[in-house]
């Protein structure tokens, strides 16, 4: 297998929403955002699968060193080796790889957030910088394009924390922050024991009203020049703005069970996105 190849089963094995959005970009394009997530997947992994922290710790210090070697043109895995030679084509510097990694770094070190502004630092990093990235290679001609993206990846990640809230709690963690918890009177033994209420979902309603605040705010901050070319980011936000209103009308039950989008269905929202123009 090729790392090309490698990259490819890497992205279209994790189901995603991401992968119905890159099947509408050209060929190069398609190879670079492929190699890219490919990267992201495996160092987040490295945090989701294994359970040593400190085996975890010594894996991403190892990622670390290999961007390094990478950037200095002796990459050794797979996923570097795909995702090179489009580095200086799209711009995508060895900052925004170590970047991601931090972000992985930080699930070791910590598993609440004590308020808000906390947790923004954490999606900026797994999220923000990844939403740079793809806009780059998704041809950004505006600098103003980088706002947007930043702002549209931290709404994903919001939305991935609201739709994980119960598989996030069976490795211990607690994403939502301390101060909302507190404010809502929900106790954290109460996610981890799985037990709904009233005051857990308007929590909830809580987080979804600021996830489709961010979305509507980087929608509107896409600059005229760049909406053709940022089409795979709008057919995401039109995934993941879908599956949080799903979650929303079936009342978050959200930590018993991961609510998802049928392959089709993510398939059928993006199509229409590239075809129309719009997003749900």
């Amino acid at each position: 297998m090729n790392p090309e190849q490698y990259v490819q089963q890497k992205a279209a094995a994790s189901g995603s929403s991401f992968y119905y959005a890159f099947l509408f970009l050209p060929k190069d394009r398609r190879a670079a955002i492929t190699a890219f997530y490919a990267f992201c997947r495996e160092v987040d992994d490295v945090v989701d699968e294994v359970t040593d922290p400190g085996v975890a710790g010594t894996k991403l210090a190892w990622w670390q060193t290999e961007v390094g070697k990478a950037f200095a043109g002796t990459a050794t895995h797979p996923v570097m080796k795909a995702l090179m030679p489009w580095t200086a084509v799209y711009g995508i510097e060895a900052r925004h790889l170590l970047a991601v990694i931090e972000g992985c770094q930080m699930d070791l070190a910590q598993n609440r957030y004590l308020d808000y502004p906390a947790l923004t630092r954490y999606c900026h990093l797994v999220a923000g910088i990844v939403g740079e990235v793809a806009a780059r290679i998704f041809g950004q001609t505006d600098p103003a394009t980088t706002a947007y993206a930043h702002q549209l990846g931290q709404a994903f990640q919001l939305t991935n924390i609201i739709r994980d809230v119960g598989e996030d709690a069976l490795r211990g963690r607690i994403y939502l922050p301390v101060s909302e918890l507190q404010q809502f009177d929900v106790k954290a033994h109460e996610i981890l024991k799985r037990e709904y209420s009233p005051r857990f979902s308007a929590l909830m309603e809580f987080q979804t009203r600021r996830a489709l605040a961010l979305y509507d705010d980087a929608l509107a901050g896409l600059p005229a020049a760049d909406q053709r070319a940022q089409k795979p980011g709008l057919m995401m936000a039109s995934i993941y703005r879908s599956l949080l209103r799903e979650i929303q009308a079936d009342g978050y039950q959200v930590l018993h069970q991961r609510v998802s989008l049928t392959p089709l269905r993510k398939f059928w929202l993006a199509w229409k996105t590239q075809a129309f123009g719009r997003i749900a």
